[in-house]
């Protein structure tokens, strides 16, 4: 149960399909963030995540045709105010080392175990995201909790 004050990393699946009205879950995604925020919570996010935002949105196909660069250079600058932003430095990378030898992580797994071990770092409980399926194996260490409840 969160309570007040609670940390609520934010992932880039939430932060595109809030953002773009175009997407499947971009009302589900704007309805969660604002029942999350009843409870006041502070809201994280990570240069990480930040970039996979990008990253989503400048690739071929996401949109057509595809947001601006002045557009997202602008919402980048807005979610930086928006939330917190975790860094990313030696405690992360020693807590990611312990997360690719326990549960283990590989290829791709190691960007969603970053983002845990960020959280962990930075004391942050719980992790907003769709992709519940990836952060299974880290329920140990943090919460998931689910664009649809």
């Amino acid at each position: 149960m969160m309570t007040a004050g609670s940390g609520v990393f934010v992932d880039a699946n939430i932060l595109v399909y809030a953002t773009f009205d175009q997407t499947p879950w971009h009302i589900a995604a704007q309805r969660r963030l604002t029942e999350v925020g009843r409870t006041p919570v502070a809201f994280w996010t990570s240069r990480q995540v930040l970039r996979e935002f990008l990253a989503v949105t400048t690739r071929q196909g996401f949109l057509t045709p595809l947001p601006s660069p002045l557009f997202l250079a602008k919402t980048v600058r807005h979610f930086e105010t928006r939330f917190q932003i975790a860094t990313d430095d030696t405690e992360v990378t020693a807590r990611l080392l312990e997360l690719i030898e326990q549960p283990g992580a590989q290829g791709k797994q190691i960007h969603d175990a970053n983002i845990v071990a960020t959280m962990r770092r930075h004391g942050i409980p719980y992790l907003l995201t769709h992709n519940v399926s990836d952060f299974i194996r880290y329920q140990p260490w943090i919460a998931v909790l689910p664009l649809l409840p």
